[in-house]
Order: structure tokens, then sequence, then C-alpha cells
């Protein structure tokens, strides 16, 4: 495993697959697909290449363990397309707020997902 694989997320692929995909004019349920397209494609590379989560350092437990495997967000593939030079930086900070208030109107998570309600008992 190249060195720094174990913390990246954005690999060429998914970059690529974000830059023929993306579209300014996407609905949200299109921009939540692209979002479970990329992140079967990064849970895909790092299977295929074996590449593992970073090592942690529990306070509580005082032991290093792997720490949970990164997952693409919708706000990470938005700044992604600034990032890599997909959409210029106007489209994006449009795109970020336009999705934090449709996540916010709707009750969904950062992965475009219902948020599950706990409720006290």
């Amino acid at each position: 495993m190249p060195s720094g694989d174990a913390h990246r997320t954005w690999f060429p692929e998914m970059i690529e697959m974000l830059r023929e995909e993306w579209n300014p004019s996407m609905s949200y349920e299109e921009l939540i697909t692209l979002r479970d397209r990329l992140d079967v494609a990064l849970r895909t590379i790092r299977t295929e290449r074996n590449i593992f989560p970073p090592m942690m350092w529990c306070p509580h437990c005082k032991k290093r363990q792997r720490s949970v495997p990164s997952k693409v967000s919708i706000r990470a593939m938005i700044l992604a397309l600034g990032r890599f030079g997909i959409a210029p930086d106007t489209e994006v900070k449009t795109s970020e707020k336009r999705w934090k208030k449709y996540s916010k109107e709707n009750g969904l998570d950062i992965y475009g997902n219902m948020k599950q309600v706990i409720t006290d008992r």
C-alpha cells in the first residue's frame, strides 16, 4: 500500500467519475445517487488494493486500533468539485448552501439518508 493511501478518500478513478457525471442541474436524488456510486467505488478500491483504515489511539481504552473507514459525504463531494477544478468556486458555494437547506428541510444526514430519530423512553 503506497504511503498515505490509508488516509486518502479521493482516488483518481473517483475524481474522473465525478468529472464525467457531475452536472450543475442535477436533481438532489441524482446527487445522492452519484454520492452512493462514489462511496461504492471508494470501498471497492480499498478492498481491491488491501488498503486498511489508518491506526488511531483510543484515549478511553489506551490502545491503538483501526479507525472507522472513511465514507464520501454529499458535502465532501460538492467541495471536491472545487478542489479538483470541476466547477467554479461560486458554483460550489451555491451548491453547498442549497444542499444544506435541502437536507435540513427534508431531515437528511450527511450522506443523503433520512436521519434516524432517537426518542427518550
